[in-house]
């Protein structure tokens, strides 16, 4: 239970209008739903949002939400690489899918994570606030606390989160660039994204961190956070990641490729995509925090074939 006393400077205003403001913590709508539901009383009683707010009243916010979720825990192993009172992150490995979903029901990130702490069942979606496609590895932070979801949220819609990921695609780069085009579902394939005008504004940046013969490694920086994005890109400009299904097909071997190479492709079956870095500003402290994950151990052995042919 929290309690804060109207100051004179909010005497006069809406209800919810006050609480924006004394509980900047939390968002909007979630504080709205918390006066409806009768978590969040002035001087001991249930008010409405439209009511007006006096100087030297109590409001007192119980913030604790009941458990809503239908999706079971699940003893799942987790690699976590920090925690606290407030986030957790932790490195996920490829073939983990983050939430439920059709033909996905268990066996997911999110089933793991209501194991590993009961307590993110009042979390929406157990604390997830942004998400890794199923055979991308990496960083992900997630929320334990409901003032920390409102406070990494805004972070990412403000995008002051820093996420930096390793890419291996096919082609010889020159050089870096930026990538700004917007991205919508494919108009036949409702399973693909794909770069058209009328889509979501999609910026991405990237950068050499080596070049082989037929691939290059690239740094990729995202400035927005869109579905497929990495991999909509890259292919948009003639890079589409090794191994992705989606966006580049069928195994595809260069010109003169060794036995051993073509074998280290086949044998590797997914897009070549890792979160490598994760930065961001502690929601409660305040402090800037970042976090790195080395390249795991099927993408490092096929970049070694790759640089070892070149």
């Amino acid at each position: 239970m929290e309690i804060r006393e109207i100051p004179e400077q909010l005497a006069g205003k809406r209800l919810d209008q006050a609480l924006a403001i004394l509980f900047p913590e939390y968002s909007r709508s979630r504080l709205k739903l918390w006066v409806e539901n009768g978590r969040i009383l002035i001087d001991g009683t249930q008010w409405r949002p439209r009511d007006k707010v006096k100087s030297g009243e109590q409001i007192a916010v119980n913030p604790e939400l009941e458990p809503s979720s239908t999706v079971e825990a699940e003893h799942i192993p987790l690699n976590i690489v920090y925690e606290d009172e407030q986030i957790l992150v932790l490195n996920k490995p490829a073939g983990l899918v983050v939430h439920p979903a059709a033909g996905n029901w268990q066996g997911t990130l999110q089933n793991g994570l209501l194991y590993y702490d009961q307590t993110l069942s009042g979390i929406p979606r157990a604390g997830i606030v942004h998400r890794l496609d199923k055979d991308t590895s990496g960083l992900m932070v997630v929320a334990r606390t409901l003032q920390a979801h409102h406070a990494l949220v805004c972070q990412l819609q403000e995008k002051t989160v820093y996420r930096e990921y390793h890419a291996l695609s096919f082609g010889e780069m020159i050089s870096g660039s930026t990538i700004d085009q917007a991205i919508g579902r494919h108009p036949t394939d409702r399973k693909r994204y794909t770069v058209r005008e009328e889509g979501k504004p999609a910026v991405t940046h990237y950068r050499v961190l080596e070049k082989f013969k037929h691939y290059t490694l690239v740094k990729v920086m995202l400035e927005t956070g869109r579905t497929h994005q990495i991999r909509v890109h890259l292919s948009h400009i003639g890079f589409p990641l090794v191994g992705d299904p989606v966006y580049k097909g069928r195994v595809q071997y260069p010109k003169g490729a060794s036995d051993t190479l073509k074998q280290a492709l086949q044998q590797f079956k997914r897009q070549a995509l890792h979160a490598a870095k994760l930065g961001l500003v502690h929601p409660q402290t305040g402090e800037d925090l970042c976090w790195e994950a080395p390249i795991p151990d099927d993408l490092q052995q096929l970049i070694q074939v790759i640089r070892s042919a070149a």
